[in-house]
């Protein structure tokens, strides 16, 4: 099904055209036709086929229908993502499909100027997209209101769950016009027992819709596993990028620790890297985002803060450093590369604890990851490694030194032998006691 035979308004194709959208996705086929007529739909669909298109083509066809809006702090879209880099890509998105529509749109989420966002929300808009902590933050002060919501897209839900978010999901919910007052959406990778009774509980008899069958990979996406030793990996790896012609790539590691690692090793080698995780500032983690976007950074080096809702085109290779603990987690990372129908490699190194957690991914994705075996020619052995002091000192605090033990022993010493004969004089001396006779008992 091509965009053309929606009969979409024609802001709205100017924008799907601009953004390169020609065809529609299985998942879009399907969901479309049923949302364009207001309908409510849970969709589940593999990661990277095109399920934040679907539901925004069908928010935008809603507004126009409706073209007078609210007006004032009363959004008539609400979208939630359970994470801020999904936030700030669909943003991005919404502004590219509806570039040409006329709609306000805002984003709030942590780590950025808050002020900033409250002012912009205050001031009102259309289509509000946010994480649940700081949505609930503004509306309990009251800078909007979800009383004349229009519709609700619930992006990621399973993920909500994982979060720990689902107690604020649901006070967002309860704080919406009737079910049946508004159309709801709700688009996953995974549609599990629990995400379809929040479904149930709050839709309008949504209808269930999946594509890929019982396959929760993406279909392009060429897997391969490599077992190697922990202290093997980085020449295995030096050895596969050489190999691979990785243009643009995303490594994903564990923890920050391993991945800092991963970074200075990859840096004493020539090759240029950055690193996202969860406590890096919002602000520095969507510059470095930028700068892999453009291509100005080929390899990303990132924990699973980054491996759901983010849409990069050209990803051509994932790399899984460490096999992920959860097999969701296993299948998101892989998720990053062969998008929208492009085509993309995925490989991981499973080490001595990481092999531990195959037998749960394979289970899960339900299949047999292939296994290669890599020649002694495949290690790079002659690499080099970073100096210890390569991790950056923290600055010293201003103000006066504390000195320590040793210090502080040798400067009294000092004092004690240039100290004046006088000084000394004036110093009291402690007195001793003097020793009471006995009493005689024969006083």
């Amino acid at each position: 099904m091509r965009f053309e035979e929606l009969a979409l308004p024609e802001p709205l194709g100017k924008g799907i055209a601009e953004a390169g959208f020609k065809e529609c996705t299985p998942i879009q086929e399907l969901t479309l036709p049923l949302t364009l007529a207001g309908r409510d739909v849970a969709g589940k669909g593999q990661t990277g086929t095109g399920k934040t298109a679907a539901f925004l083509i069908s928010l935008y066809k809603k507004l126009f229908d409706n073209p007078e809006g609210n007006g004032g702090n009363h959004p008539r879209a609400l979208i939630l993502a359970p994470t801020r880099e999904l936030a700030v890509q669909i943003e991005q998105d919404a502004r590219q499909l509806g570039v040409q529509c006329g709609f306000s749109i805002q984003a709030v989420y942590g780590g950025v100027d808050y002020e900033k966002q409250r002012n912009g929300l205050k001031q009102g808009v259309d289509i509000l997209i946010g994480t649940p902590g700081r949505l609930i933050d503004y509306l309990k002060q009251k800078v909007y209101s979800l009383s004349k919501v229009e519709m609700l897209i619930i992006d990621e839900a399973d993920r909500m769950f994982d979060l720990g978010f689902i107690g604020d999901l649901r006070f967002l919910l309860r704080r919406l016009p009737p079910f049946d007052q508004r159309q709801n959406l709700m688009f996953s990778a995974t549609l599990s027992h629990r995400v379809m009774e929040l479904a149930y509980e709050f839709m309008n008899m949504p209808e269930k819709v999946a594509v890929g069958g019982d396959t929760i990979t993406a279909d392009r996406v060429e897997e391969s596993l490599y077992h190697v030793g922990s202290d093997e990996k980085f020449s295995l790896l030096l050895g596969l990028l050489a190999q691979e012609n990785m243009e643009r790539t995303m490594v994903f590691t564990n923890t920050k620790r391993e991945g800092v690692r991963l970074q200075l090793l990859m840096e004493a080698n020539g090759i240029t890297s950055r690193i996202i995780s969860g406590d890096v500032a919002q602000a520095k983690r969507l510059k470095i985002m930028r700068d892999f976007k453009a291509g100005n950074l080929p390899f990303l080096i990132a924990t699973d803060v980054a491996s759901r809702g983010l849409h990069i085109e050209g990803v051509t290779h994932v790399v899984n450093y460490d096999l992920p603990e959860d097999p969701e987690d296993y299948v998101h990372r892989i998720g990053r590369t062969a998008r929208a129908g492009a085509d993309g490699k995925a490989i991981s190194l499973a080490d001595e604890e990481g092999a531990l957690n195959l037998e749960a991914i394979e289970a899960y994705i339900g299949h047999a990851i292939e296994s290669q075996w890599a020649d002694d020619s495949l290690y790079v052995t002659d690499y080099k490694r970073p100096p210890r002091n390569s991790r950056k000192k923290k600055p010293a605090r201003r103000g006066r030194r504390r000195p320590t033990p040793s210090t502080a022993a040798g400067e009294a010493g000092q004092a004690d032998n240039t100290a004046s004969s006088e000084t000394k004089d004036k110093v009291p001396r402690r007195r001793r006691r003097r020793k009471k006779k006995p009493v005689s008992s024969e006083g």
